[in-house]
């Protein structure tokens, strides 16, 4: 009786391994394109309406998909605008990721920080698109979600917090502030920078709104700079 070889039964299944893998690949791109289209599709309708008061219906007619298609892939319109916020604040991580890494004195990343992310925040101020829809206020979908997803909330901005802890750190080691505690430090700043938008929103005279210069100067007194 003829012996198996054990090469060709590894190399008969790598080839199997290799084929599923393959289809389930095309798999998740197709699934990827479907998702991103009703993505785009919210993301104009928020552009449109200057709200997230739209309906699954117009998010399936605009992305050209059917209503069946939509409940794949959430279970209902909060979980598509949680869709939508975690995919914000993806995009204003690489932001502020990017306006830090542009700097090297410790202080200088924490306000390259603070001012980006008061942008993103408050994008009235700074209008700007983002690829294929205008950037949306990470701040007000945050408000809107956090009463019945607090942990998908602090999950999406978990990220950003890590971020802000590590510039913290490096500009207390560096004895630039001085705070006793880093991660309730870390917490104010962003909290202070993330809804002073909200305070916004209340002042009637233009001029007595708060910037993103003026929220950093006040985070940077009460770091004991």
């Amino acid at each position: 009786m003829a012996e198996v070889d054990p090469a060709d039964d590894a190399g008969e299944l790598d080839w199997r391994e290799r084929a599923v893998s393959r289809s389930l690949n095309a798999a998740r791109s197709r699934a990827e394109e479907r998702v991103q289209r009703f993505l785009d599709a919210a993301f104009e309708l928020i552009d449109e309406k200057g709200s997230t008061e739209f309906t699954i219906q117009e998010v399936v007619e605009r992305s050209k998909q059917s209503l069946r298609g939509f409940y794949e892939y959430f279970d209902g319109k909060d979980e598509l605008v949680l869709a939508l916020f975690e995919e914000t604040v993806r995009e204003a991580l690489v932001d502020i990721r990017t306006a830090v890494d542009a700097q090297s004195d410790p202080l200088a990343r924490m306000r390259a920080f603070a001012v980006t992310l008061h942008e993103w925040c408050d994008p009235i101020e700074s209008p700007r698109k983002r690829g294929r829809h205008s950037r949306r206020a990470i701040s007000e979908f945050s408000m809107q979600l956090a009463a019945n997803y607090a942990d998908r909330v602090r999950a999406a901005l978990r990220p950003q917090t890590r971020l802000l802890r590590e510039l913290v750190t490096d500009a207390s080691e560096a004895g630039a502030i001085h705070v006793a505690d880093i991660n309730g430090a870390a917490a104010l700043v962003q909290q202070t920078v993330m809804y002073s938008w909200f305070g916004n929103r209340l002042v009637e005279r233009p001029e007595r709104k708060v910037d993103a210069e003026t929220t950093w100067e006040f985070c940077l007194h009460g770091l004991g700079a």
